[in-house]
């Protein structure tokens, strides 16, 4: 019983890491829209950072919903 409550609450900690994940977006995002208005010219080649950071962000949020799983289900 309380092994099962300690891994509920792990695997709960463990999604803790997709709010920096989702704070992470948020930023980047707002950062990028706010570049590109100022100078529209520069915005296309900035483009691809923004991709890869996304990508980056995304992938440590998806790790950590990764992680969450295989503390409920090993």
């Amino acid at each position: 019983m309380e092994a099962e409550a300690a891994k509920l609450i792990g695997a709960g900690l463990a999604t803790s890491g997709m709010i920096g994940a989702g704070v992470g977006l948020g930023t980047l995002f707002g950062n990028y829209l706010q570049a590109a208005i100022r100078n529209p010219a520069a915005a296309a080649s900035q483009q691809t950072m923004l991709f890869l950071g996304m990508a980056l962000t995304e992938t440590m949020g998806l790790f950590a919903f990764v992680v969450s799983l295989i503390i409920l289900f090993a």
